[in-house]
């Protein structure tokens, strides 16, 4: 493991936490090593700081090398690693992609058409869509990432988690940010949305 993948993973980590996106010690990041084993972030600690506790590094299945504690869905980004050429896994909750997954949860996806902001994910003809699969929340961690694989199918991509935040992946660290900045930016534009026809519809 090179220090450079350590150093990647801290900004990535820096950069959400200057977000406030990692409420109650929750979510988790993860990236590849050229030796295809990964470092994640480290189960239950305060992610607004960096220090050696911060990281651990596991094998390719996402068992431990050190003596630390990998965070629980680290099986989902051994899935996604195992499965694509990503380099970095984002997990965040946050309160837009809980309630965008429980409002389309039983439609099983949330679709984006005629935004801007689809350029992000490479689509940009004017008929293009943005779909974004949403899966169910089991509480065993290898029933959620069965349900996750399906839906990895490309070397960058996004999945919703119902009530339980959401998947980013990319080939770069970069990428995997930028994927789900906008990912961010659609849901909330779409509560916005939503909350705004209601409004309309009331005053009719």
């Amino acid at each position: 493991m090179t220090c450079d993948v350590r150093h990647n993973l801290s900004i990535v980590k820096e950069r959400l936490a200057a977000r406030n996106l990692f409420p109650g010690t929750s979510g988790n990041l993860g990236i590849r090593n050229d030796d295809n084993t990964l470092l994640v972030t480290t189960s239950g600690v305060d992610k607004y700081i960096t220090n050696n506790q911060s990281f651990v590094h596991v094998s390719a299945t996402g068992e431990p090398l050190e003596e630390l504690k990998p965070s629980l869905e680290t099986q989902l980004h051994v899935e996604i690693f195992k499965r694509t050429k990503a380099r970095t896994s984002i997990h965040i909750h946050t309160v837009s992609n809980n309630v965008i997954s429980e409002i389309y949860g039983d439609c099983g996806s949330i679709e984006f058409r005629h935004q801007e902001l689809i350029k992000a994910f490479g689509l940009w003809q004017e008929d293009d869509v943005l779909r974004i699969p949403i899966i169910e929340n089991p509480s065993d961690i290898n029933q959620l990432a069965h349900l996750l694989v399906p839906h990895i199918q490309s070397d960058y991509g996004i999945v919703l988690i119902r009530n339980h935040g959401v998947n980013v992946w990319g080939r770069t660290s970069t990428e995997a940010l930028k994927l789900f900045e906008a990912a961010e930016f659609l849901f909330e534009y779409q509560l916005q949305l939503n909350a705004a026809r209601h409004y309309i519809k009331g005053e009719m």
